[in-house]
């Protein structure tokens, strides 16, 4: 075979067009869950967006490309793309944070919110409890397959929310980031509501002991009595995590879709 008469060029507008549909994949593998968390090689996260970026191209037909004049207007391009998937990563991104909310809320409880340390995947400030919440349901997360319905709804918002088309609803995105807030705090509580209420009425059984027996340093016994009990509810709830994960999950799913709606002008 004569590879000397191969044609390998192409228009300027195709490699344009591939760069914007790169920047809204890249920003989107960042920013979600699963794909952008740091022990993931960023050469690893650097050839899947190339990879999916390509995919994409190949299959969103016609191509229409976008009209400009100028390097500023093509930058205004890139831009708004980086945004569009950056708001999709994140939308889904914060729904994950429930659960270290959640696990902050437990440990506030039993006496471990003292044992916060930095979690080098997420960089941030998370308790023993929160860190196992967050663990237990991105297991979940990978074993249902939700990344792949994360990737469905990225190549979705291409039909959506077409290459330069983005509308920024202010309106709408104040209004699905004020719904995701109330689901925040509800489901942070939700989940965390089996220990709250054990870890109250063992508050109110250490006020009745520390009234009989007065002698009694109920701050030392307290602290291991409640740390003991906060240990065995977490054990024996851990078959209500799927469903609680089930409850996060279709969250991540109506925030998702409400970002990507909002700026596609559907909303």
């Amino acid at each position: 075979m004569d590879l000397t008469n191969v044609d390998l060029s192409f228009p300027l507008e195709e490699l344009e067009y591939y760069l914007l549909i790169l920047t809204r994949v890249s920003m989107f593998i960042f920013a979600a869950p699963f794909f952008g968390r740091a022990e993931i090689p960023q050469r690893i996260k650097a050839c899947f967006a190339l990879v999916v970026s390509f995919l994409l191209y190949e299959s969103i037909t016609p191509h229409i490309y976008m009209q400009y004049s100028t390097i500023i207007e093509y930058t205004i391009l890139v831009l708004k793309e980086a945004v569009t998937g950056l708001l999709i990563g994140l939308a889904a991104n914060w729904t994950m944070q429930i659960a270290s909310f959640a696990g902050q809320i437990v440990d506030t409880n039993i006496g471990f919110s003292m044992a916060a340390q930095i979690d080098p995947t997420t960089q941030m400030n998370v308790t023993v409890t929160g860190q196992y919440y967050q663990y237990a349901f991105m297991l979940i997360f990978m074993v249902t397959g939700l990344h792949r319905w994360l990737i469905e709804a990225l190549a979705e918002s291409f039909t959506l929310i077409g290459i330069g088309k983005t509308v920024f609803d202010l309106d709408a995105m104040y209004t699905a980031f004020l719904d995701f807030m109330a689901e925040y705090v509800m489901l942070g509580f939700r989940i965390g509501l089996p220990l709250f209420c054990v870890t109250l009425l063992t508050n109110g059984l250490l006020g009745i002991m520390a009234k009989v027996s007065p002698q009694m340093n109920m701050f030392a016994v307290g602290m291991q009595v409640k740390a003991l009990i906060g240990l065995s509810v977490l054990v024996v709830t851990v078959r209500m995590l799927p469903d609680a994960a089930e409850l996060l999950f279709v969250q991540m799913k109506t925030v998702v879709v409400s970002f990507i709606e909002a700026m596609g002008g559907t909303a």
